[in-house]
Formats: C-alpha cells, sequence, structure tokens
C-alpha cells in the first residue's frame, strides 16, 4: 500500500470509534466492519494552508484542494475537469418560493455529468497511488458511469455492477468508455455484495460507496466551494438528495473541516431527502438511531434507491452534528420539482437530483425555512442520465404543416 502524505494521520471507524494507521490497507474497521473516515492534523493544516491562496488558484478542479485531500500533490489535477461546478442563484425559483437567498449547487456539468466524479477521481487517483490496475464498483447507475469515465482518462480497468433495471443511458456511458458492466439479477444491494466479493477474489480495489473512504474525501469538495462562493461562509441550509448517505455525510464533513481550520464560523443544517419508498436514513434519524435499517426500495429516483444504505452511519452522525432534518417525499413530488427545476431555473435534473427541490417545497409548506435563510440545493445529476422517466409527464406536440397560418393556430390552441 502506498503512503499517504503526512497530513493524514489515520483513520477512525464510525461506528465503534476504532482508529486505524494511516497506512492501513483497510478499507473498514477490523473489529465492527464499520466504515473509516480518514483524520487529518488540522493544527498542522491551518497554520500551513492559506485560504486566500486557495482561493486565488488559476486551478478550478478538485486540484484546488490538494492540501485537504489524501492523495499526493503530483496526483492533480485530476485527469479529467473534476470539481469546480458552479453555485447558481436560483432568483426565479427563490421567488416563487418566497425565499431570498437560494441556490444551485449545480454539478451536472462534471464530465460524466453527475456528483459521483468528484468521488470517483479521488478513489481512483488513490488507487493508482497505491498500484491498482483495476477498479470495481456497485451502482445504481451514476457512481458506475463515474467510474468508467475516470478510469478511462487514467487508463485504468473498471469492472461495473449494477441492477438489471439501472437506466439504458447510464449503461450507454459505462459500455462507451470500455468498463466490463455486469448486470446483477437483483436489487442494488445485491450487486454491491457480489461486487465485494468479487474485488476480494480478483484483487481490484473497490471503488464502492461505504466502502472506499477516499469517495467521501472527493465529495466533501463541495462543501469548500459553496463556502468559497459565498465569501468563506456557510448558508443556512445544505438540502441532498440522499440513498447511501455518502454525499450528505460528506457535505457535512467538508464543512466539519473549514470550521475546524477556522475558515468558516458555523456549519450549515444538513438536510437528507429521500423518497417515500426508499427511506431508511429518515426513519433512522427520526427514530434516533445511530444506524438505518434495511428496508423497501422502490421509487422512480433510481440514484437514491437504496434499502440498505452504506454509509448511513455518517450521514446521520452529519445530521445530528448540524440540527440538521430528514425527510421523505413522494415520487409525484420529485418528478413535479424536476419540471419545475428545469422551467424557473434552466437546470435540468433527473429525478433523484431534482428530490432536493421537492423536499425544499416541503419544507417551505411546512415553515420550517425562513425568506432570509440561505438555502443551497444540490443537483446531484443530469436528467439526460435518466430521460425515460421524466418523458413519461411529458406530451409531445402533434406536428404541423410548415405554414405560418398552421403556427398561427398552433400557438393559439396551446394558449400562448
Amino acid at each position: 500500500m502506498a503512503t499517504l502524505p503526512p497530513k493524514v494521520t489515520g483513520f477512525a471507524c464510525l461506528s465503534c470509534a476504532h482508529e486505524e494507521p494511516a497506512g492501513t490497507d483497510r478499507f473498514t474497521c477490523p473489529l465492527c466492519g464499520g466504515n473509516l473516515d480518514a483524520l487529518y492534523d488540522y493544527a498542522a493544516l491551518s497554520s500551513s494552508v492559506d485560504r486566500d491562496r486557495i482561493a486565488a488558484s488559476p486551478d478550478r478542479t478538485i486540484g484546488r484542494w490538494a492540501p485537504l485531500l489524501p492523495l499526493d500533490e503530483g496526483s492533480l489535477p485530476p485527469p479529467a475537469p473534476v470539481g469546480g461546478t458552479p453555485l447558481l442563484r436560483a432568483k426565479r425559483l427563490g421567488r416563487a418560493l418566497e425565499l431570498n437567498h437560494l441556490y444551485l449547487k449545480d454539478d451536472t456539468g462534471q464530465p460524466t455529468a453527475s456528483f459521483k466524479d468528484r468521488a470517483s477521481v479521488v478513489a481512483l487517483l488513490r488507487a493508482r497511488e497505491a498500484g491498482a490496475e483495476t477498479v470495481a464498483v456497485a451502482s445504481t447507475g451514476n457512481a458506475a458511469s463515474s467510474t468508467a469515465g475516470i478510469a478511462a482518462a487514467l487508463g485504468m480497468g473498471a469492472v461495473l455492477f449494477v441492477p438489471e433495471n439501472a437506466p439504458a443511458p447510464k449503461l450507454t456511458q459505462m459500455l462507451l468508455y470500455g468498463a466490463r458492466v455486469v448486470r446483477v439479477r437483483g436489487s442494488y444491494d445485491d450487486a454491491f455484495d457480489l461486487c465485494g466479493a468479487a474485488a476480494a477474489r480478483f484483487g481490484w480495489v473497490d471503488r464502492s460507496t461505504g466502502v472506499n473512504p477516499f469517495t467521501a474525501e472527493g465529495k466533501k469538495t463541495a462543501a469548500f466551494e459553496i463556502a468559497l462562493d459565498l465569501g468563506w461562509r456557510a448558508p443556512d441550509w445544505v438540502i441532498v438528495p440522499t440513498g447511501d448517505g455518502n454525499i450528505l455525510g460528506a457535505t457535512g464533513k467538508g464543512f466539519q473541516e473549514l470550521r475546524a481550520l477556522g475558515w468558516i464560523d458555523r456549519i450549515p443544517r444538513m438536510v437528507a431527502i429521500q423518497a417515500e419508498g426508499s427511506s431508511p436514513i429518515v426513519r433512522a434519524f427520526r427514530e434516533g438511531k445511530k444506524d438505518a435499517e434495511s428496508g423497501p426500495a422502490e421509487t422512480i429516483a433510481d440514484s437514491i434507491r437504496v434499502g440498505k444504505p452504506r454509509d448511513a452511519v455518517r450521514a446521520l452522525r452529519a445530521l445530528s452534528a448540524s440540527d440538521g432534518l430528514a425527510l421523505s417525499v413522494t415520487d409525484d413530488a420529485i418528478l413535479a420539482a424536476a419540471a419545475r427545476l428545469a422551467r424557473e431555473s434552466g437546470v435540468f435534473a433527473e429525478p433523484s437530483a431534482a428530490a432536493a427541490l421537492a423536499g425544499l417545497e416541503r419544507m417551505v409548506e411546512e415553515n420550517r425555512v425562513k425568506p432570509s435563510d440561505h438555502v443551497v440545493l444540490m443537483i446531484t445529476g443530469h436528467g439526460l442520465k435518466d430521460p425515460r422517466t421524466l418523458s413519461g409527464r411529458i406530451e409531445l406536440p402533434e406536428p404541423i404543416d410548415p405554414d405560418p397560418e398552421a403556427v398561427e393556430r398552433f400557438l393559439r390552441g396551446a394558449g400562448r
């Protein structure tokens, strides 16, 4: 195992607090099997890393954050332009919701069109540093597409385990990137278990969420970018569509690290949004539990269709540490939110990403958020990732004759 840079002091189990040294080749706790979290020497970092110098960096990728990542700085910038996505001020949508400071952290423009590229690039760069040639991942779709794309950019092999109902556009991405795609009869949970067994048997690095601790290290960079774009301030709320819990937990960690460094003076309240038919983290949070139990996984939002969340402990810790919330929304609310997001902000999101807006709408209805609050929605995947689901709510217009009078009749009929 290649040595980690000195800024990483080790790993701590999120479940039992057991600590592993920085040189460990383990990805999970040897005592309880819990997920590991990378530890840093924040005192040393605060005296050696200057936030203004980072802000002035011409590198707009996650390479800008190299001093805060568990990588040799020679590994960066990344092989693809991962990171540096815009924080959009959603004025029209904010006015409609009577919110004065609504922002969209729009990760739809990542190289493979999803937030998961942040995780993949750090996990795969770390795997390459350790001498790995092949990585494996279990995914509902986006993490697999991301792994395939980043592996292609790095010249690494990728084996992807996905449930048989993964959306065709995501499967097309994976195959065009040259990955080996294993469609598993069953659910994401079945694919996850098979990926772990296969990776152990064939000596591959498992990049799967909740197993590989370096995925969270990539995803935390979204928090860094949000704080930077807000002038080194934390928003009041960060609303995250949630499946396994890794994005929410990692983003929360990012804000906590910034506070530990003294770069922000508080952390935002984190909000987990899940679909009603797939909401184990919401149930666990309401019941005051530290981990989530398995449950149903029925929703049209494939990227958050998870019955057994693999990083629930990290997510629940982030919610508790920030006085956060966990809410569920219906599939109908998710689809309506996808349409509203596109029409009132110009951002085309897949259903799972639009769940963040559906959650905010519920928060507004329940008077949980004030008009003056600064609110950030995490938009985690592009609408073209799953167009079939969205197109089911669209009625295609009838064709017309190539005649201006036909255009006039069409516009009258359309009520315009």
